[in-house]
């Protein structure tokens, strides 16, 4: 074939070029509303129509973009999955100060909880459920993505930048511990006695698991030597006793958390 008749004609670019920009903007809008769907009922509760309704379009253009419900499904899944690792992505890195890091991916995780708790809604209903559609991302993808991190937090231990510890049960944690604010979002408004969490509860919630954590990273002193809190003394010859866990510093803004309302 000549290459006259492979080129295309400007009518053609042009009409290319809509069609790209069509699926650009309604695939977000897809996944989007999939997610708010399959977060509440679960991907057996969930109609195609229901998710074609909240978009205004046809179910038949669903289908055209993902195939069936599983396939959208999956979609919706992978596009959660990807978002939280690039987190990691951002903030876990060995060139990073420790204690800058961890809360850096603190405020993006429970910043994500804010903003997109269906999300984090959907992912652990897949957990709870048996993890049938993403088992395979999460035996490879997840433990390659983890074991690169653990790697890092080895370093930090190498270098006497943080204490001794299991470092895949330390991210499994941190991923308990900030995901709760979407999963668990009911229950802590119950507690707190509000009818929606706002900026503030966020806020605390970035300063508490900082608290918890903070005492892992001990900072290098002027002299070189690790700032470790000396050994506590006795309740009844101590008048001021050290404290085990150090204030963390002020943290910075975080537009994940400053935007919320």
């Amino acid at each position: 074939m000549s290459p006259e008749r492979n080129a295309r004609t400007p009518r053609q670019n042009k009409d290319s070029e809509r069609v790209g920009v069509r699926r650009r903007n309604i695939v977000p809008q897809i996944l989007d509303a999939a997610e708010q769907i399959f977060a509440a009922r679960g991907l057996t509760g969930t109609r195609v129509e229901d998710i074609a309704r909240i978009c205004d379009i046809p179910k038949a253009n669903i289908l055209y973009y993902f195939g069936t419900k599983e396939d959208l499904y999956r979609a919706t899944l992978f596009r959660v999955l990807e978002l939280w690792l690039a987190d990691a992505d951002d903030w876990l890195l060995a060139d990073k100060a420790p204690l800058d890091a961890i809360e850096g991916y603190v405020r993006a995780k429970i910043g994500f909880s804010a903003s997109r708790p269906d999300a984090s809604s959907l992912f652990s209903q897949e957990l709870l459920s048996g993890a049938q559609i993403i088992r395979p991302f999460l035996e490879n993808e997840l433990r390659a993505h983890v074991d690169r991190r653990a790697e890092i937090f080895l370093g930090w231990q190498r270098a006497g930048l943080m204490v001794e510890i299991d470092p895949r049960h330390f991210l499994v944690l941190l991923w308990s511990m900030t995901q709760a604010y979407a999963d668990m979002r009911v229950q802590f408004q119950a507690v707190l006695g509000k009818a929606h969490l706002a900026r503030p509860q966020y806020e605390t919630g970035v300063r508490t698991v900082m608290t918890m954590v903070s005492s892992l990273f001990p900072r290098p002193s002027a002299a070189g030597t690790d700032e470790t809190p000396p050994p506590r003394k006795s309740r009844r010859t101590a008048k001021n006793p050290t404290p085990l866990v150090r204030r963390p510093e002020p943290p910075r803004p975080a537009a994940a958390i400053d935007d919320i309302p």
